[in-house]
């Protein structure tokens, strides 16, 4: 209703949250999945020469099944983003703000700080999503808290010189997916994804009231996209959010580590808030219960609709999934809050 925003200041504003149901219905897909592979907070996952990389901290690494996991290349600071040209070249984004392709890098404009996403068309076209203008990467917690939307997306054509800004505005862009000329960008902090005209930076919002923050997106085999949420929405989460003193003060006082605010993993600490709901009952965390973390893949269609999802509940070990990759078959995904590498056999897998 119109009237709704003046009422609220009457009557208090109801703090509600989307529902896990339909293809979002809850289920322990993730957690019965075997892990192909151990590695610490394990982000980037992208398949190429039929090798499958992911990035841990400094380094990529190639990761397979019973063997360790072998590095590819280290880098002066963590990898937030990685990507494959049409010619086979490895492109990384790194927490410092540097763009390598290649091994070189590349220069870029000075709005270019906190590099979430990167994506090459078919064309050749590279889009960069530039997650926050005052934050890098990994302090994205404090976006959040901040209620940012600096973000921006870029693209560089195949005969372009360097970036050129498509679009701004963007609540924390975290993952790309091209469309043609166009490309799907997940905005987290509006829970929702956006489709961006290339050319206009017009944008159309083409799934919204997602459960969770969505993070990055891939291809699936067969035209569709896997979404990945790497944590859910929780009704006291989004009540802090509102409360803007509270939230400053917690801010200038407490832990970042510690603040009600989502996370890639939780009940590690004593010193993490709880919820009421939230609380072990006789040893026993409940999978409904309400939690700052949960693991939570989506498979979309060809017209970008969900079809299923996979799950990591409150009481599992598979939580913060940031990057999925299709490859022969078999999903693998990469859970940054349970220090693994999943596969789940696509053709076996009852969806």
């Amino acid at each position: 209703m119109i009237l709704d925003p003046i009422l609220d200041v009457f009557r208090g504003k109801a703090v509600t949250i989307p529902p896990l149901d339909g293809a979002f219905r809850p289920n322990t897909r993730l957690d019965d999945a075997p892990a192909f592979a151990a590695l610490t907070e394990p982000d980037n996952l992208l398949v190429a020469d039929e090798r499958l990389l992911a990035s841990s901290g400094n380094a990529v690494l190639t990761v397979a099944a019973d063997s360790e996991s072998v590095v590819v290349e280290t880098f002066q600071s963590p990898v937030t983003a990685l990507a494959l040209s049409p010619a086979g070249e490895l492109t990384v984004g790194l927490e410092s703000g540097k763009l390598l392709i290649a091994g070189k890098e590349v220069s870029l404009p000075a709005e270019i700080r906190c590099i979430t996403a990167l994506a090459y068309a078919d064309d050749g076209t590279l889009w960069l999503a530039n997650g926050s203008a005052q934050y890098l990467p990994s302090q994205w917690a404090a976006d959040l808290m901040k209620k940012g939307a600096s973000g921006s997306l870029w693209r560089c054509g195949p005969g372009d010189v360097g970036f050129q800004k498509t679009a701004g505005g963007i609540a924390f862009p975290y993952g790309l997916h091209p469309l043609g000329s166009d490309v799907l960008v997940s905005e987290s902090w509006r829970h929702q994804l956006v489709r961006f005209d290339g050319l206009s930076g017009s944008r159309s919002t083409v799934l919204t009231h997602l459960p969770g923050y969505p993070a990055r997106l891939s291809p699936a085999g067969d035209g569709g996209a896997w979404l990945t949420l790497f944590a859910p929405r929780n009704r006291l989460i989004e009540f802090v959010l509102q409360e803007t003193h509270y939230r400053q003060d917690m801010i200038d006082q407490v832990p970042p580590a510690y603040w009600i605010a989502p996370a890639l993993a939780s009940n590690r600490s004593f010193l993490e808030p709880l919820q009421c709901g939230g609380i072990r009952t006789m040893g026993i965390h409940k999978p409904w219960s309400p939690s700052r973390s949960y693991g939570l893949v989506v498979r979309l269609d060809r017209t970008l609709q969900p079809q299923f999802s996979l799950h990591s509940r409150a009481d599992g070990t598979r939580h913060g999934i940031c990057s999925v990759a299709e490859q022969g078959g078999r999903l693998f995904i990469a859970s940054k809050g349970g220090d693994c590498v999943l596969a789940v056999d696509l053709a076996s897998g009852g969806f």
